[in-house]
């Protein structure tokens, strides 16, 4: 599994024109393949009365989902390219539209790699990225009488207090670096004199 990837913070929309031709590129994030697909549909419907409108979407942090389409214009040079942008960017959980609004000037296969591939480039610098890193949730439980000052040693040493419980006994729920889990296990032992429990949960990632 990706220890960190990245991908666009909100869907946006990047336009440009090459040759009197309109390149209208549309970024979102996607969390599954459904939610791509859901959102090519969408884009197209809006913009049925363009000449095309591309696509391309990488979905999985280690980029497990790769997939593109042409939407008429000639094979490999649309989606392809698109795509191509995305993973040289090292995007994931991504889906790109590009809807071509056509010029009257013809572009030729090289002018329609540059343009779609370019439509996606410019998108993501305007845009903008932001990095996710893995990390793994855990429970902490301890006394009431050690809560308050764990709480302000986790924040202080930059460990991330997601939520809290207040019960028999407090529970923070909290997220550790995915390679931090045992150095966390001895300094949490140490600081509640070994009275705290931790229990490990699953696998996330967060904004860097």
């Amino acid at each position: 599994m990706q220890h960190e990837y990245r991908t666009v913070a909100r869907a946006g929309v990047h336009e440009t024109e090459v040759n009197r031709s309109r390149f209208r590129c549309t970024l979102a994030p996607a969390a599954t393949e459904r939610e791509a697909r859901d959102f090519v549909a969408a884009v197209s419907r809006e913009h049925a009365d363009a000449s095309h409108n591309c696509w391309a979407y990488v979905v999985g942090a280690d980029a497990a989902v790769q997939k593109s389409g042409d939407d008429g214009e000639p094979g490999g040079t649309a989606g392809l390219p698109m795509l191509q942008m995305l993973l040289r960017r090292d995007t994931r959980y991504v889906v790109a539209v590009v809807t071509r609004y056509f010029g009257g000037v013809k572009l030729g296969a090289g002018g329609l790699i540059r343009a779609y591939g370019g439509a996606v480039g410019e998108a993501l610098d305007a845009l903008g990225t932001v990095t996710r890193r893995r990390f793994r949730l855990a429970t902490v439980t301890v006394d009431h009488q050690r809560a308050g000052k764990l709480q302000n040693d986790l924040r202080a040493t930059g460990r991330e207090v997601r939520d809290v419980h207040y019960g028999e006994s407090v529970t923070l729920e909290i997220g550790l670096p995915d390679t931090g889990v045992d150095a966390f296990r001895d300094w949490l032992a140490d600081a509640t004199a070994g009275t705290a429990t931790l229990e490990l949960g699953g696998e996330a990632y967060s904004d860097a």
